[in-house]
């Protein structure tokens, strides 16, 4: 008898996506699949589109909006899987992405394995994803895993995890107290949890970039706090697992990079940052910026500088993403 797996899709305002992620999660080549939909409170008609769904393979849910995490313990209540996949409403999975993992694994809702795969990223069309593997796309040891993400800020789309039901009892429920980074928070539970990481490179999802507008806010203190926040439990579980000079510095290290998205206003925030530092054993630097970004700084201010700092990476991948469209 073949595991069952529950695909997991948290939604808000995502009318123009949903029906392409529920599609996506319905046409899986494994055969034991039940989809559950979360609208968290939508005001445009993403519950309509969802409810065009409803089998006895999809069952979609709402919510009075109370945020992604919410919406994601909502749905994980009612899932009857021995696997979890986790899907955002605006990014896709591969028809075999859950059935090449399962080739992987031991089909035992108690295993402590956890399973990864690749993800591309894309605008419009699936069919032009960028692939773009880094060093966290191999197996590896749960701490080497978060050390490396701490260490070269490198990141895993939510998708492409395939997460035992003793991992996410493990793990426990989504902070519901995060907005910004609660994935990281998350995974960063489950990744500990696990005994190890492997990455299958067969398996793949998609990840939809330059949308305006998702389940969390990036620019109020609420956000910010809650990138701390999430920031710092993430470095403390780390700490649990070894607390060594190596880990200590690399834990530094994701710190001084993310002080300059505080800096200079977000002061009570900034005195956490350094009294974290201090309690790692070292002390962070004034943040400094590249010329481009220093220019915009000395001519429009920080907020200007900060604002450029978080835009233009995402506008070279835009443009990187629509360049490959045309070229095919």
């Amino acid at each position: 008898m073949s595991s069952r797996v529950s695909i997991l899709i948290p939604a808000f305002n995502s009318q123009k996506w949903i029906s392409e992620a529920i599609q996506s999660a319905l046409a899986q080549t494994w055969p034991d699949i039940e989809v559950i939909v979360v609208d968290d409170g939508s005001a445009d008609n993403t519950l309509e589109a969802a409810r065009r769904f409803e089998s006895k393979h999809c069952k979609v849910l709402s919510q009075e909006n109370r945020g992604a995490s919410a919406a994601r313990n909502y749905a994980l209540s009612h899932a009857q899987g021995d696997f979890i996949q986790w899907l955002d409403a605006d990014d896709l999975l591969a028809s075999d992405k859950i059935e090449q993992q399962l080739k992987w694994a031991d089909l035992n809702s108690g295993t402590r394995t956890l399973l990864s795969s690749g993800f591309g990223t894309f605008y419009r069309s699936h069919g032009n994803a960028r692939f773009s593997p880094n060093s966290l796309w191999q197996d590896l040891a749960p701490l080497e895993f978060m050390l490396m993400e701490f260490r070269d800020n490198l990141w895993m789309s939510p998708s492409v995890w395939l997460v035992s039901r003793r991992l996410t009892d493990m793990a426990g429920p989504w902070d519901e107290d995060l907005s910004l980074n609660d994935d990281g928070e998350y995974f960063c539970r489950i990744v500990l949890a696990s005994e190890k990481i492997h990455f299958v490179s067969e398996s793949r999802s998609f990840k939809r970039i330059g949308i305006p507008g998702n389940l969390s806010s990036r620019t109020s203190f609420h956000a910010c706090r809650s990138q701390f926040d999430a920031m710092s439990s993430s470095i403390r579980r780390v700490l649990a697992v070894e607390d060594s000079e190596r880990v200590r510095k690399i834990c530094l290290t994701l710190l001084q990079r993310w002080l300059i998205y505080y800096y200079p206003e977000e002061t009570e925030l900034i005195d956490k940052m350094h009294e974290l530092a201090r309690f790692l054993g070292g002390d962070l630097k004034p943040p400094r910026l590249e010329w481009k970004y220093s220019l915009i700084q000395k001519v429009f201010g920080w907020k200007a500088a900060k604002a450029a700092l978080r835009l233009l990476p995402k506008i070279r991948l835009l443009a990187a993403s629509n360049l490959h469209v045309l070229m095919d």
